[in-house]
């Protein structure tokens, strides 16, 4: 059984199934965050030589040493939580990590943070990271900032029609009208108005041509924007799929759009190369998915650009049928 398989099977066969009001919630599978791997990677001794933690959402256990990683323990869940060996310097970088919620239980936090770098006369770096996570995996270790979604393989094989995504969620923004953009070389820059935390599901059906290029249309959309602290949690928030094209509805924003160009999320194609997965259209309402893609994070839009302190807790995460 392939990786991809395993993945479809960590969604499909839920932890549990709850049935109310004619509905049928199935969580995805480690998506109540009880559960984390826990990397303790010795960072180059250039920079400091310090021991970074960083956090993976899979069955819990420790790992140590500069090991890059991959999914585990029947996981679909990836990270932007990463391990980078630019040129040469090893340093990691972790802006998700596990919560208490209550009592015992845990949650999954993403916040918005400045990675610093510097090392006399090599490198001298900061590159804003916002905490992200979602359902495939992150190729490991990373060696340069550029083409972030290229180090992404974003999405896993699902062939079902939900109507909702469900989770609980809560977000602290920070009292500024700012947002800033540092991807680790070139000047930071400051721009006015602050970013938004997001959560998003996209159902695609997906093809690939004789040359390796992989294109989709567009099954199913569910996103939302979260630009306002809550008061506290927002239990059992449902998270509508609608399907079919949605440029022509009245609630229609333009960064529910089609997905193609620099702004493509990347899959591994038949010759295990990873190429930008391109949307070329709307697909008819009743179509069947050949793809889930779902994330959620302290930012939304542009890599490198994010309100510092933005944060989003996310917790019990599963699909409404």
């Amino acid at each position: 059984m392939t990786f991809k398989h395993l993945l479809t099977l960590s969604i499909t066969l839920a932890c549990g199934i709850c049935t109310a009001f004619g509905e049928t919630f199935e969580p995805i599978k480690f998506g109540n965050f009880e559960q984390w791997v826990t990397r303790i990677v010795p960072e180059s001794r250039i920079i400091g030589g310090n021991k970074k933690t960083l956090y993976e959402i899979a069955p819990t256990h420790t790992v140590e040493g500069n090991i890059p990683y991959k999914n585990e323990g029947g996981s679909p869940w990836a990270t932007s939580n990463v391990l980078a060996n630019v040129m040469g310097v090893v340093k990691g970088s972790n802006a998700v990590f596990p919560d208490v919620r209550s009592g015992a239980n845990k949650c999954c936090k993403l916040t918005t943070i400045m990675e610093h770098c510097k090392a006399v006369g090599i490198i001298n770096i900061d590159v804003l990271v916002a905490g992200s996570i979602f359902l495939g995996e992150f190729k490991e270790p990373v060696k340069s900032t550029s083409d972030p979604y290229s180090k992404l393989e974003m999405g896993v094989p699902f062939t079902r029609r939900p109507k909702a995504l469900r989770f609980d969620y809560k977000v602290t923004m920070p009292p500024t009208n700012e947002r800033t953009y540092s991807s680790g070389f070139g000047k930071k820059k400051t721009m006015k108005g602050h970013d938004n935390a997001e959560v998003f599901i996209i159902l695609q059906r997906r093809w690939e041509d004789s040359e390796g290029n992989i294109y989709a249309k567009r099954v199913g959309t569910g996103r939302e924007r979260y630009g306002a602290s809550t008061p506290g949690w927002v239990n059992a928030h449902k998270l509508p799929i609608h399907y079919g094209d949605i440029s022509k509805e009245s609630w229609y924003k333009p960064w529910m759009g089609l997905i193609s160009g620099e702004k493509a999320y990347y899959a591994k194609n038949s010759k295990g190369k990873m190429v930008p997965v391109q949307e070329v259209g709307w697909d008819a309402p009743d179509a069947t998915p050949t793809h889930m893609l779902m994330m959620a994070s302290a930012a939304s839009g542009t890599a490198y650009v994010g309100t510092l302190g933005l944060t989003l807790w996310i917790d019990n995460v599963g699909l409404v049928f």
